[in-house]
Formats: C-alpha cells, structure tokens, sequence
C-alpha cells in the first residue's frame, strides 16, 4: 500500500483533524511501530506499520460515519482538551469521530461530525464556500441600519468582512448566514455595530440543517443530506 504522511493517517483514522494530528506528533504522542515519530514529513505505509496514539493501537476505519450534533453551551469543539467536556464526549458511536470546524465554547448549534478525513478536509478547506446560518439574539434593540451594515460587510480585522444575508426576526432577534467563518466573527461584528451577543446559534451548514434536535442530541446524516453534501463539495477543488 502507498505511503501516507502521518498527520493524514491519524486523521483518516478517525482521531482527529489534520491540523490537531501535528500538533499530536509535535507533542511527542504518537509512535510508529514502537518509536516516536516528531517529524511532522514523516510517513508511514497502512499496510505495515503500527501506529499508537497515547499509547492506543490507531487503524483505519473501514466504515465512514457522518453525525450532526447540537452542541450545547459550555462544551468545547475538540477531541482532546484536558479538563473540558468536548463534542466527542456527547457521541456515542464505536467510531472516533471529531468535528467539522468549531464554535465557541458559549456558542451552541449545528456541529458536523466524521471520521472522514477526505470529507473534514475539504468541507474546512478555506476554498469550499458553504452557507452558515445562525439566530442571533442582542442585548438591546437592533436597528434595521445596523443589520444592513452587517449584510453590506464590515471592516473587521483588517479586512471587510463578506456580504451576508441578514433577517430580522424580532426587535433583538435576527438570521445571518455567511459564506465565511472568521474568529468569533458574528460576535465581533454586533459589536461593531454598537451591541453584544446574548444567545448564538447555528442552525444550518451548507445542506444540513439542525431541525428538530435538542441540546447535546446527535443523528446520523441521512441518505439524501449525505449526497447533497458530497455534490456540493465535490464540485469544489
């Protein structure tokens, strides 16, 4: 079998993103059959080797699980974060699966989960332009000038932020959907339209919705969500 970079290994494995895999290997956490490997250009064959993650046999799975969450409040969006309670302590699947992006810790919603990292790599890739839908609620009433200053784009970190589109729902409630995910971005901008966020939700990625699904319950992607996903994303390079 061809060899593969580590970092990739772990992540097809199911145990964590690309990104969190070197900063595992950097830590000095994995081994390759009995030795620990810190090179991040290090490979390894499928086939052959024995890769152990803290200690733990790591093989690839046979079969790709797809799972959307409601993340409650409070709960951290990562694999491993020593004395938090993280997303993949909420689902119960023989699987290791780990999420797809993040929210914050105070944020709560819709939260892709997989051990596909063909999948997680190219719905985080910066190219793959999906729609994010949140509810947003504010401390104060908002304006309808201050909504389409957000929808028109804001200057933000040194850059505009992107147009989104923005509806009121309330006279302190309202939809945003972007095609952009800045650091708490949402929360920067209704400061600078001179609010502060209370409650932050997301209800949508691309063609999943949250639905029906209550705080800290998950399911599985049905059939036809998994396929309109996989149209959208294969399209993009």
């Amino acid at each position: 079998m061809e060899q593969i970079r580590l970092q990739k290994y772990l992540s097809q494995a199911g145990v964590c993103s690309r990104r969190k895999g070197e900063e595992y290997i950097r830590q000095g956490r994995v081994t390759v059959n009995g030795v620990v490997v810190s090179r991040l250009g290090a490979k390894v064959d499928p086939a052959n080797d024995l890769v152990r993650w803290d200690g733990k046999l790591v093989q690839l799975s046979r079969q790709h699980v797809y799972i959307a969450l409601n993340k409650p409040e409070g709960v951290v969006s990562s694999c491993d974060h020593p004395g938090e309670k993280t997303v993949v302590d909420l689902v119960g699947v023989e699987q290791r699966v780990f999420p797809v992006g993040r929210l914050d810790k105070d944020t709560t919603g819709l939260l892709l989960m997989t051990n596909d990292g063909q999948m997680h790599h190219k719905l985080t890739h910066p190219s793959f332009d999906h729609e994010k839908e949140y509810e947003v609620t504010v401390e104060k009433d908002i304006t309808d000038g201050a909504l389409n200053k957000m929808a028109r784009g804001l200057p933000l970190m040194g850059k505009r932020t992107r147009q989104a589109k923005v509806k009121r729902l309330s006279t302190r409630r309202f939809r945003i959907t972007l095609q952009e995910g800045r650091n708490r971005q949402i929360r920067r901008m209704v400061r600078k339209v001179g609010s502060r966020v209370v409650l932050l939700k997301r209800i949508r990625i691309a063609c999943i919705r949250l639905g029906a699904l209550q705080p800290g319950q998950w399911r599985y992607l049905d059939k036809a969500e998994l396929e309109e996903l996989q149209k959208l994303i294969g399209s993009n390079p």
